[in-house]
């Protein structure tokens, strides 16, 4: 349905030293199962080039996102009666960012997660973490040391997965036997619609909905039983919760509901989404050489792997921007992949002050603009790049 033609590793960001090098490409292509309605990539890399040691992702700089994780644990705590005899297991479980919620709620916690750096800062949090990859043979370990789990979540690590059946079989081996599963992540829905092609990596081996998710789930004789939708999460994400018991509810059901009549089983949904991503690129790179012919000068923020998709598949690099800021201090004095863009800290918008701003961390576009409100009170502009290249109107602060 899709090719964005051979790209780097999203969060293979680069050291100076080693600008010089050509990045390893790989094609980057999305296809859709009309059996079971998955859509996922055409070429799987293997995990462990992936989440390496040197993974940049700390889910604790976004704070949205931390306030949204704290707001399922409270919930969780006091919907399914959760306390010290309770056992809870986050897969991917990052830098602690959720599980600590669990820790000061005084809940016995677990986390796993194959990424050194993260792992180690739960771990300082006081997160119990287990350095490793999530499948039946990890569950069982868990299993044999601290029993089953009455609450599992798995938040957007299961488009990040490549054996989906060991997965999800993990699932049904380290659950209670009344426990819960939650599993977030974004929605193809979204990705269709919005035209949200920047949210296509490597890293990202499937994108789910209700319809895939309900298949895969029984094929391991687990139930999807219910289901939120945050739309301005991560530009649009579902929340599925998993038993091992049929619990649907009706919200489950109309959403389901939705996608069959929708079309989204079949190949003519999925037809112009080609189209729609070649033409938002296109006046993208339009926008871009607009600003800088008039004598904009243009800077980028957020150097997330969304960002390396839209900057590489759409042809932009120094010319048209100068550099990309983030908060991430591991991201710091690397280049980003493939058009090596450098990587600064956020202050460098307050001392160089350029005019323009293209969100590349769109996703998180209300919270960065609130905490760039010195820049927009200075003239800063600020430009999202989907579904359609745009400028925000943000107004300025009395």
């Amino acid at each position: 349905m899709l090719s964005l033609g051979a790209t780097p590793v999203a969060n293979a960001l680069v050291d100076p030293a080693n600008a010089d090098q050509r990045d390893p490409a790989y094609p980057l292509e999305l296809v859709v199962c009309t059996e079971c309605s998955l859509v996922q990539l055409g070429l799987a890399l293997p995990a462990e080039q992936l989440f390496d040691a040197s993974y940049p992702y700390y889910s604790s700089f976004s704070e949205a996102f931390s306030r949204h994780a704290a707001a399922h644990v409270d919930r969780l705590v006091v919907e399914r009666g959760l306390g010290p005899s309770s056992f809870a297991v986050e897969v991917a479980s990052n830098d602690g960012y959720l599980l600590r919620h669990f820790v000061a709620a005084g809940v016995r916690t677990l986390g796993i997660d194959p990424s050194l750096g993260p792992a180690a800062a739960a771990e300082e949090l006081g997160v119990p973490t287990i350095v490793g990859f999530f499948g039946v043979d990890a569950a069982e370990a868990i299993v044999a040391e601290h029993g089953q789990a009455d609450v599992i979540i798995a938040n957007n690590v299961m488009a990040h997965v490549p054996d989906l059946n060991d997965f999800v079989g993990g699932f049904a081996t380290l659950l209670a036997e009344d426990g819960l599963v939650t599993i977030e992540n974004p929605y193809v829905r979204d990705l269709i619609d919005r035209v949200e092609f920047d949210t296509i990596y490597h890293e990202h081996y499937c994108y789910f909905s209700c319809l895939a998710v309900d298949a895969l789930m029984e094929r391991h004789d687990l139930h999807l039983n219910d289901v939120e939708y945050f739309p301005s999460l991560h530009g649009g994400t579902l929340r599925w919760y998993v038993g091992r018991q049929p619990n649907r509810t009706e919200r489950c059901h109309d959403l389901i509901e939705a996608e069959l009549a929708a079309g989204m089983t079949g190949v003519a949904y999925y037809a112009q989404f080609a189209g729609r991503v070649r033409t938002c690129q296109s006046e993208l790179r339009s926008l871009l050489a607009d600003l800088t012919a008039g004598g904009r000068r243009v800077a980028a923020y957020g150097a997330a792997a969304k960002g390396a998709t839209l900057l590489n598949t759409t042809g932009i690099g120094t010319e048209l921007v100068d550099y990309v800021v983030d908060r991430n201090v591991h991201k710091h004095g690397k280049l980003m992949p493939g058009c090596r863009l450098p990587i600064r800290p956020v202050e460098v918008l307050d001392q160089d002050r350029p005019q323009a701003l293209l969100l590349l961390a769109w996703n998180f576009a209300d919270e960065i603009v609130a905490q760039q409100r010195s820049y927009a009170d200075s003239g800063g502009t600020f430009y999202v790049p989907v579904p359609r290249p745009r400028q925000l109107d943000v107004g300025i602060s009395s």
